[in-house]
């Protein structure tokens, strides 16, 4: 078990996006997130009050997470001395980078020395089982993208929330290193052995209550070179019976990928529906959830306006504007 209250160390992360990891946790357990921990050459901000090593320890800090989501999942040179600091100063340190924690001989030795908890959250804990796409009882919904960081997770967690306000039976499921941080269990698929990812999904939601809806969380982009494989997995391992797709307006490009653009939601639309259909011929896009926050309100309001009335289907910003809209259409599967 991870210990609360956390400080979110954001490194020199050049952008919020960067900070995924850190903007989840504050967004979603904000109770939890007492403080925020930057470089000198950071560009991104929680909003939260900027502690020092000391500072946050003397605040009741219990765990130093590395909020920071860069390219490779690798733990920088540039963080090693706080890192090693936060464990002397009786904080444990916690992340869901590829960059295991437990790889690093000097953060080891601190965590050792001051008798601390190293906790890599993208470590498969489970012997996962092939797929067997055999049908299981309850209801799931998946988050698709057009790219990568896009709101997948925010979308399906927002969902979640509120259905359960609603009295709907529902249970988010993570399966990324920030979801998994932010609701305490998952499966970090992209760091699952490839022929046991579709697997790994079925295990993750497992039979359940005809009127219970699983709300997977996405990853990956069928469209993007370097992270087609996860999406691809959850896709079949999910048997979803709905699809929300998931857009990001502003980018110019795929995440990453400075060459290669992103697909329009109809082009998602067309792809990710007829490859669900081979695990569950039932399945359905039922909304689209937009990523309006480097929009206005009023750009937001046009956009998600012009979307509806391009695909047909009900459009919003969930963290902006509410879930309410799609969970109407999940109510009528």
């Amino acid at each position: 078990m991870i210990q609360t209250p956390y400080l979110l160390f954001l490194g020199d992360a050049p952008d919020a996006l960067a900070a995924k990891v850190a903007q989840g946790i504050r967004d979603f357990r904000p109770a939890a997130s007492l403080g925020q921990l930057r470089l000198d050459a950071c560009n991104a901000d929680m909003g939260l009050i900027d502690m020092t090593v000391a500072e946050a320890a003397a605040a009741g800090c219990k765990t130093m997470v590395i909020g920071v989501a860069n390219c490779g999942g690798v733990i920088s040179a540039t963080w090693k001395d706080v890192m090693v600091e936060a464990l002397d100063a009786g904080m444990d340190l916690a992340a869901g980078l590829h960059n295991l924690l437990r790889d690093e001989p000097d953060l080891v030795e601190a965590a050792r020395r001051s008798g601390r908890v190293l906790h890599d959250v993208r470590v498969p804990t489970v012997q996962y089982p092939i797929a067997n796409g055999k049908k299981r009882i309850g209801k799931r919904c998946l988050a698709v993208g057009t790219d990568c960081s896009v709101g997948k997770m925010y979308t399906a967690m927002a969902m979640d929330r509120e259905m359960r306000k609603r009295g709907m039976k529902s249970t988010f499921r993570a399966t990324g290193q920030t979801g998994i941080l932010i609701e305490g269990d998952g499966v970090p698929l992209d760091a699952v052995v490839a022929d046991f990812m579709a697997g790994s999904v079925e295990w993750l939601t497992p039979d359940n209550d005809p009127d219970h809806w699983d709300l997977i969380e996405g990853q990956g982009s069928l469209f993007h070179i370097s992270y087609s494989g996860v999406a691809m997995a959850l896709v079949h391992g999910g048997q979803p019976d709905a699809l929300i797709l998931c857009h990001e307006p502003t980018r110019t490009h795929m995440r990453g990928l400075p060459e290669y653009r992103q697909p329009s939601l109809a082009t998602l639309r067309d792809t990710a529906l007829p490859l669900a259909r081979v695990a569950n011929p039932a399945c359905k896009v039922l909304g689209i959830s937009i990523n309006t926050r480097h929009m206005s309100g009023e750009d937001a309001n046009a956009c998600l306006a012009e979307v509806e009335a391009e695909m047909g289907l009900p459009t919003v910003d969930p963290f902006r504007h509410g879930p309410g809209r799609l969970i109407d259409a999940l109510a009528e599967v």
